[in-house]
């Protein structure tokens, strides 16, 4: 079981980079992807021949850190479902669970309403998710350890800000901004740079290994609180440390991206399949398979229609909608 965990955790660390350098050269303007290494190699002080400067253009400042992102985004997604599915022993848990996706939402649309700019649109989105946890919090009270319950309030939290949201959307009366909310709502990696990439970078690397931290824990608490707390650790303050890490980490990357659902319900359920192994192996695995999901779903959203992008998460829908209709039934048949 270890060698082939083993396994399935070196092929998927093999084929990331192989997506990078396959999904930057793939577009409207297509780059071999040994061209695209050498300019990737170029600017980390490699001493290869520079692109031209159309393509080395095309490469640097516009395609890798949107590939880059969709791999964080991805990653940060797929290990914080991870991690909610074993803390509330729900199989149909997401990264969105805990409402941040909605109070990211309602960040993100004040600050676009109330024309603060660009540069202050993920520091909105950042506070709105922080809020939504916040509220979540405030709904549990001393009730954190029960599964149900976090469920619950998240649902609540979600209507909330969703409910905000729309009132605000409503009340601002713009038709671009509405245009441009909607947009950003549906998920998209199409404002990516190197900040956003620099930021997503450090806070999935940072929830990556605070979860790695608990990856014992995790085991146990899959199973119950009670076999959690006969290992010398209280379940109550890594529940916290765990809701805490994951709402931060989520939080930043719709920030970043907007609202990309399935990725965080899915691939944990994938990596479980392949792996089956303890937490330890099944959250970088998670991390590597959402990152090269991702990272194809937006390569297919912005050139599989031409001219025309879609945006990612419509697509991640349209695939997740079905995969997670058969999980669910599955779920059911099960006594």
């Amino acid at each position: 079981m270890l060698a082939r965990s083993t396994l399935v955790l070196v092929c998927c660390a093999a084929l990331l980079p192989l997506s990078v350098l396959v999904a930057v050269g793939t577009g409207s303007a297509d780059i071999p992807p040994l061209d695209v290494a050498r300019t990737i190699g170029a600017h980390l002080g490699a001493p290869w021949e520079a692109m031209p400067p159309l393509r080395d253009s095309i490469v640097w400042n516009l395609r890798l850190p949107r590939v880059l992102l969709a791999a964080l985004v991805g990653a940060g997604l797929a290990v914080s479902g991870t991690v909610l599915q074993a803390v509330t022993r729900n199989p149909l848990a997401d990264p969105y669970l805990l409402g941040v996706s909605a109070g990211a939402s309602t960040g993100a649309v004040l600050v676009l309403v109330l024309g603060v700019g660009s540069l202050g649109l993920p520091l909105g989105a950042f506070t709105g998710a922080m809020a939504a946890f916040g509220c979540v919090l405030l709904l549990l009270g001393r009730s954190l350890g029960s599964a149900t319950k976090v469920v619950l309030s998240g649902v609540v939290a979600s209507q909330l800000f969703s409910a905000l949201t729309s009132l605000v959307v409503v009340r601002s009366g713009d038709a671009e901004r509405t245009r441009a909310v909607t947009f950003w709502l549906l998920g998209s990696l199409a404002s990516a740079d190197w900040t956003s990439v620099g930021v997503c970078a450090a806070t999935t690397a940072a929830g990556l290994l605070v979860c790695l931290r608990y990856a014992r824990h995790l085991d146990a608490l899959a199973f119950d609180r009670e076999t959690a707390s006969t290992l010398g650790f209280s379940p109550r303050r890594t529940e916290m440390a765990l809701y805490g890490t994951t709402a931060v980490v989520t939080g930043a990357l719709v920030a970043a991206s907007g609202a990309i659902g399935f990725v965080g319900l899915l691939v944990p359920h994938a990596a479980r399949m392949l792996t089956r192994a303890s937490h330890r192996i099944l959250l970088p695995s998670s991390a590597l398979l959402g990152a090269v999901f991702l990272i194809w779903a937006d390569t297919a959203a912005r050139s599989a229609f031409g001219a025309q992008e879609m945006p990612v998460g419509v697509l991640t829908a349209l695939i997740g909608v079905p995969a997670f209709a058969v999980l669910l039934r599955r779920r059911t048949a099960t006594p």
